[in-house]
């Protein structure tokens, strides 16, 4: 099998240098509570359009207690959820995209690799490999504990209607 090229080594990543907490996460992506994938971000290269964030994982997850309860793991669809919002962040933050929200596209070529467990760090690097701005996004990703590749995949992210986000409080 051939070696995987990597977005970035993990070895060489400085989780002290850290450029976004989740408060500054949180006014580039709507995912709250539950849903809240990333701890933070770490790297962001707009000129390489290449972004790199983490989760640290607790046993106080809600998917703990039911995915496998004797041996619990991070969900797959987690895991790209995650890769998802580092891709988001990126967008957004850098304005790639021209619009209010970037939603799921659609995820291709996704490969789990190793198992994520309560106590691990999952490390998040996405590259934007396309972009249409006002239409779509399209990036690769790879996913670490340590230095073990754990994920790899395509995703794609799409323009949503930033109506959509808005109640109509005269409806209720």
């Amino acid at each position: 099998m051939p070696a995987v090229e990597l977005i970035v080594d993990p070895a060489e990543i400085d989780f002290s240098n850290v450029i976004a907490d989740i408060v500054e996460i949180r006014r580039y992506i709507p995912q709250r509570f539950a849903m809240e994938q990333l701890t933070a971000i770490v790297h962001d290269d707009v000129e390489r359009h290449v972004c790199v964030g983490y989760r640290d994982l607790t046993d106080q997850e809600f998917w703990v207690s039911g995915h496998m309860p004797a041996y619990p793991l991070l969900p797959g669809v987690i895991m790209c959820e995650a890769a998802a919002q580092v891709l988001s962040y990126h967008v957004q933050k850098n304005d790639l995209s021209g619009v209010e929200v970037v939603g799921f596209g659609g995820l291709d070529k996704v490969k789990f690799r190793g198992v994520v467990r309560p106590g691990d760090r999952l490390t998040v690097a996405i590259e934007v490999t396309k972009y249409r701005r006002g239409r779509m996004v399209v990036c690769r990703f790879q996913e670490f504990v340590g230095a073990t590749l754990v994920c790899e995949g395509e995703l794609t992210g799409i323009a949503l209607p930033s109506d959509i986000f808005k109640t109509d409080a005269a409806a209720k």
